[in-house]
């Protein structure tokens, strides 16, 4: 099943409804009116199993909302955790894996489907590149999974774009800092959660990203070093986790590139959905639209001057 957020056009609040291939269904009248959004789709994932039932009740009567009238929101505007992985993938280079390691991203920097990452004023030689990631939908509260029980603890997978500034500014800050990852909009969530059952390998998914048409990420998740089972069984070991919170499982450097002013971004990951977004930069900066062949290169970035 997949789960989405969505606002109806008129004066109406945002609700949960299921995506069918003919368009949604709304769940309002089932799950009654939140003035959160978060602290809606928290509560349908925490009472997912009892409501299930029911849903796919409402989901057979209808009525069946065309996604045109009104707009997807993030699915998950505000995790009470929000964490990615560093480093997680192989990228054809033949060495020991790399102990697990995570980061906190900014709760706050979420955006959506068709929403505009727009990147910072900041006059340091960086470069802002995307990070197309699979992110667990975590179902809780949750603590000390063990990795052989993880679907008991997930609810789905969506979409993360970790957008991320690299480049001399981030060497400042750290290899690895959580603030050249978490400036405003730099968490763009979706389209939509896809529940666990209908994911039969989260370690076979392939992941795709352009750029103005330009594909960037196509690589598969069968290449993390450290799989999902591994990832909640150590962070849960860490900390309880909550009904809504996302771990994002790292990205294969390989393809990055930059976003940059006017570009039109597009993001798909098998069995989950397909998401587009826009950039603006209010400085118009421009950066070479080449990729970068792996991880060792992504930080040594030169910045191109402003556009005319």
């Amino acid at each position: 099943m997949r789960i989405a957020l969505f606002q109806p056009a008129g004066d109406v609040g945002p609700t949960p409804a299921v995506v069918t291939p003919e368009g949604l269904v709304l769940l309002d009248s089932l799950l009654g009116e939140y003035r959160d959004a978060q602290l809606a789709m928290s509560s349908l994932i925490s009472r997912f199993d009892e409501l299930r039932p029911v849903i796919e009740d409402v989901v057979a009567a209808g009525p069946v909302v065309p996604l045109g009238v009104g707009r997807l929101l993030p699915p998950l505007p505000r995790p009470t955790n929000f964490l990615c992985c560093i480093a997680n993938y192989w990228e054809h280079v033949d060495r020991p894996a790399r102990p697990l390691n995570l980061f906190i991203k900014n709760s706050d920097a979420v955006i959506g489907p068709g929403d505009e990452i727009s990147l910072p004023r900041f006059t340091e030689p960086w470069i802002f590149m995307h990070e197309a990631e699979l992110g667990i939908v975590m179902k809780g509260p949750t603590k000390n999974v063990e990795a052989a029980n993880w679907r008991e603890a997930v609810f789905g997978f969506t979409g993360v774009v970790d957008v991320s500034a690299r480049g001399v500014g981030r060497a400042t800050w750290g290899a690895v800092s959580w603030m050249g990852k978490s400036f405003d909009t730099f968490a763009p969530i979706g389209p939509w959660i896809t529940t666990e059952d209908e994911i039969p390998d989260p370690q076979d998914l392939h992941v795709r990203f352009w750029s103005n048409g330009q594909l960037r990420h196509d690589y598969n998740t069968s290449d993390m070093e450290h799989g999902v089972p591994e990832i909640v069984e150590h962070v849960s070991a860490i900390m309880t986790l909550q009904s809504g919170d996302v771990i994002a499982c790292g990205t294969n450097h390989e393809g990055l590139g930059a976003v940059q002013d006017g570009e039109h971004l597009d993001f798909e990951i098998e069995r989950i959905g397909r998401m587009s977004l826009t950039v603006s930069d209010p400085l118009r900066r421009t950066w070479d639209r080449g990729v970068y062949l792996g991880s060792d290169s992504t930080n040594q970035v030169v910045v191109n001057g402003p556009r005319d």
